[in-house]
């Protein structure tokens, strides 16, 4: 990978996972991925204490934000006469092919899911990684945890979510669309407040992205803000 590939917003330690099935997709996994030595997640934990302000967008930008909003409400991704799966690797991918951006471009033949890997790779080779304190509109948002992929009942699945950016509110509250069992809706997260769901005055900072289960093990977490992995600008 070319030194280019490391000019992210931070400085941050980051770790190769050899076996391409750790990259996972919101559901499903491939038997086919990239070469692993191209697959490159963030370390674990919250990054971007001080964010988040909002950064004037670029008019495709701004327009990959609006197309985003438009799907609230939906379930299924369609741009033109095209479907995407709905999940949320289909759900960004659908809206930034409204911008004729193949998020999936360069990276092999997909057989089954791992996109949130695969598009975190992309962002890689084709973008820029960061953790704020800018966010634009339009930018794409990194998960880890939001399930157990491997099964283990440990922590430790990285990348396995993700979103597109609408807005940051005055709070630094992060507004962003992504689509999960629910469908397609607005979710809150303030990296600020990692670990505050609502304040007493009733106001949302961070929105539940993982159900609670059984066999969940000590560490795990659930909120926007602990979940958080980095954000991704594609559109300049």
């Amino acid at each position: 990978m070319s030194q280019a590939s490391f000019r992210f917003g931070c400085t941050v330690g980051l770790l190769t996972f050899g076996l391409a099935v750790t990259l996972s997709g919101c559901a499903t996994s491939a038997r086919q991925s990239p070469s692993p030595n191209r697959m490159m997640v963030p370390t674990m934990g919250t990054r971007g204490m001080s964010c988040c302000a909002m950064a004037k967008g670029m008019p495709r930008q701004t327009a990959l934000a609006k197309t985003a909003v438009r799907f609230v409400g939906q379930s299924r991704i369609q741009i033109g006469d095209r479907s995407f799966n709905p999940d949320c690797s289909g759900f960004v991918r659908g809206v930034y092919a409204s911008q004729r951006v193949d998020l999936y471009s360069g990276l092999g033949k997909l057989d089954g899911g791992n996109g949130v890997g695969r598009i975190y790779t992309h962002v890689v080779e084709h973008g820029r990684i960061h953790y704020g304190p800018t966010v634009h509109p339009g930018d794409l948002v990194f998960f880890h945890n939001t399930w157990d992929f491997n099964g283990d009942g440990l922590p430790n699945d990285p990348l396995t979510h993700i979103g597109v950016v609408e807005k940051v509110e005055s709070d630094g509250t992060v507004l962003f669309v992504s689509s999960l069992s629910r469908g397609i809706q607005r979710y809150r997260m303030n990296l600020r407040h990692p670990d505050i769901h609502k304040t007493a005055d009733g106001r949302v900072f961070n929105d539940f992205l993982r159900r609670r289960g059984g066999g969940d093990g000590t560490g795990t977490q659930y909120l926007a803000g602990q979940l958080f992995a980095a954000f991704g600008t594609l559109a300049h």
